[in-house]
């Protein structure tokens, strides 16, 4: 099996706009005055992102997809590590789409 290198060229260029987002706000936020407000905001903003992400799949209401994400629901509320429970709920939604 070999990878083509239009493949790599573009993981490349993924990997390092996902470092450069990250590291621009990384050196952004040295000029603003954290206040508790945003703080606050700031600690929320995954979970913003990550409705973002998962409701457009709860709304097709599939079987699988839907009990993925009751499992990561239920993780997350039981051991409080996100990418357990991220990573629980797909593995949850590959296993039960072979066997349905």
């Amino acid at each position: 099996m070999s990878i083509a290198p239009d493949f790599l060229l573009a993981l490349l260029a993924m990997g390092l706009a996902s470092f450069a987002c990250r590291a621009g706000g990384f050196f952004l936020m040295r000029f603003v005055t954290v206040t508790p407000r945003l703080e606050a905001a700031l600690r929320i903003l995954p979970l913003g992102v990550m409705i973002g992400i998962v409701a457009p799949v709860a709304a097709l209401g599939k079987i699988p997809e839907l009990i993925g994400l009751g499992l990561v629901l239920l993780l997350m509320k039981v051991t409080g590590n996100d990418f357990l429970a991220a990573l629980s709920g797909i593995v949850a939604v590959a296993i039960i789409r072979q066997l349905l």
